[in-house]
């Protein structure tokens, strides 16, 4: 079976030391999209999910251990994501495991990961100490300090979104960011946290309405994935955009963090590592 309650999640594991690509779980994406709207025709959106491990260790071929740091890209339109519990246990399985060179772990990572997926993914391996990830905000307006009531925490309620002027109003472009994003895991129940960047050319939306939206999301119960499609689409349907791109950057658990990117465009999501993370 390939539904959550299947998975690795909220069961007594026993970790691994060896490789093994059966370890991985996939789930499909579709049972979820039909849950809020999307159907099985072709995605309204472009996008990617930027998976980071931070717990990533391996032998050399003298048999001392490497450590590494690990992004994963998985296009939005593969068929399955990958439960977050069955990859951890899965990197884990190669801290045995020896490898002549990072490429040749690399490259058995991409194989058995683009099997899960059912789709091709991008792996990029970086030293453990490296100056090529620096911390930083994502770019926008923080919506967060506004003198807004909330009475509602789920479920998540499109109908709370709003333009500023819905009968006039020259289209702009804007990009607003804010940290309060919580939903929880589908199964275990455990919050997951996130910052979102929203980036839009069109009608001005609502600001209040936006940080009531996404505070919406605080007892929902969802995968990254999921959440941040539901966002997108439901921003497109309430107030029209003639672009939008959603960005969710999600602190890490067990080593890993996820960060889905969904976009009306073609541009990729911005490279870069939150305070949070």
């Amino acid at each position: 079976m390939t539904t959550p309650d299947h998975s690795p999640l909220g069961k007594a594991t026993v970790y691994a030391s060896h490789y093994d690509a059966g370890l991985l779980f996939p789930i499909p994406r579709q049972a979820n999209r039909g849950q809020f709207g999307l159907g099985e025709g072709p995605l309204p959106f472009n996008g990617v999910d930027i998976w980071n491990a931070y717990e990533l260790s391996w032998l050399n071929a003298r048999g001392l251990p490497q450590v590494g740091l690990a992004e994963f890209r998985v296009p939005a339109d593969s068929p399955n994501i990958i439960e977050s519990k069955s990859f951890k246990l899965y990197l884990n399985g190669f801290s045995q495991e020896v490898f002549d060179s990072p490429d040749a772990l690399a490259a058995v990572l991409g194989r058995d990961l683009g099997a899960a997926a059912g789709a091709p993914v991008k792996v990029s391996l970086r030293p453990a100490r490296s100056d090529q990830v620096r911390l930083q905000d994502l770019e926008g307006q923080l919506i967060d300090k506004l003198e807004v009531s909330i009475d509602s925490y789920g479920p998540p309620d499109a109908s709370l979104l709003k333009l500023q002027d819905a009968s006039a109003g020259a289209a702009i472009e804007e990009t607003l960011v804010s940290d309060l994003l919580r939903s929880n895991c589908p199964v275990t129940g455990q919050p997951d946290w996130g910052t979102l960047q929203i980036r839009y050319h069109g009608a001005p939306i609502d600001h209040a309405s936006v940080v009531r939206y996404l505070v919406s999301f605080r007892e929902h119960s969802d995968f990254h994935e999921h959440c941040v499609e539901r966002i997108w689409l439901d921003l497109q349907q309430q107030c029209r955009p003639r672009s939008l791109s959603v960005y969710a950057r999600y602190t890490r658990r067990g080593g890993l963090d996820i960060n889905p990117y969904r976009s009306s465009g073609t541009e990729t999501a911005p490279d870069i590592r939150t305070a949070r993370q």
